[in-house]
């Protein structure tokens, strides 16, 4: 690339982010546009700022690496900053996403850049690193799920969670007042949220069955289910979903 590459810090200690700063000073065509202090920040900053890379501790209290990745539209190029021993972070190493482990060092930093400005240089491999790096944080465990409401970034327990929609390309999770746009699409959610009791009762929806209140006959097959948000919203078990459903609710 002809113009110095764009970094962005996020660390939840200034010790950390100071130390960074002064480690990039000393590579060359590398520039610092800013820093963030937690996940939520982050995201903004990210939005804000369209950062060529970004280095980004894992661990951190609230909304945590995994988690800015997760609320993000559009991922750019991720360095991971880990406490995390060898054995851990094989993983990232397989899923060919780079890592600093904690106390960086000046000499791995530079390598980790060097490998990200050739990335970004020919773009080859570039989509194909970034699709990696969200599968691999969209398929670890699930305890809340990152949902925005303008600029804000609220992370939902899932016990709240009511239901979850699909509409005009963009899915929404409903809660008893609220709904927020969720950056997952509907088989992801499916898939993480089903051991946690959700069932996806329509391709256009997916229901906690914790919250369902009521199920009754509609027309060919169909079924209406209520859930117990503030609404009482009825909701359209499709005739393919029926015995399935059946089988974990038996009516």
């Amino acid at each position: 690339m002809s113009r110095p590459m764009r970094v962005l810090i996020v660390d939840d200690e200034e010790l950390a982010r100071a130390r960074m700063r002064d480690l990039l000073k000393g590579l060359d065509a590398v520039e610092c546009v800013g820093e963030a202090e937690n996940g939520f920040e982050a995201v903004e900053r990210i939005r804000e700022l369209a950062p060529d890379v970004v280095i980004l501790d894992i661990q951190m209290p609230g909304l945590d690496g995994f988690g800015v990745v997760e609320a993000l539209d559009e991922v750019p190029l991720i360095i991971f900053a880990t406490a995390f021993n060898e054995y851990a972070i094989r993983a990232f190493e397989v899923n060919s996403i780079d890592y600093l482990l904690k106390p960086i060092e000046r000499e791995r930093l530079q390598g980790a850049i060097g490998r990200a400005r050739s990335i970004l240089d020919s773009q080859v491999g570039l989509s194909t690193r970034i699709d990696q790096l969200a599968e691999l944080v969209r398929s670890r465990g699930v305890e809340r799920l990152p949902g925005t409401k303008g600029r804000k970034i609220v992370l939902l327990n899932l016990g709240d969670v009511v239901w979850v929609e699909a509409s005009d390309e963009l899915v929404f999770a409903h809660t008893a007042g609220e709904k927020y746009l969720v950056n997952l699409t509907m088989a992801e959610l499916e898939k993480r949220l089903g051991e946690h009791g959700f069932f996806r009762i329509h391709r256009s929806t997916i229901v906690n069955l914790s919250h369902v209140r009521e199920i009754a006959p509609w027309f060919s097959g169909k079924y209406r289910v209520t859930v117990d948000d503030d609404d009482r919203t009825e909701l359209v078990l499709s005739r393919s979903r029926v015995n399935a459903l059946r089988r974990i609710l038996p009516w």
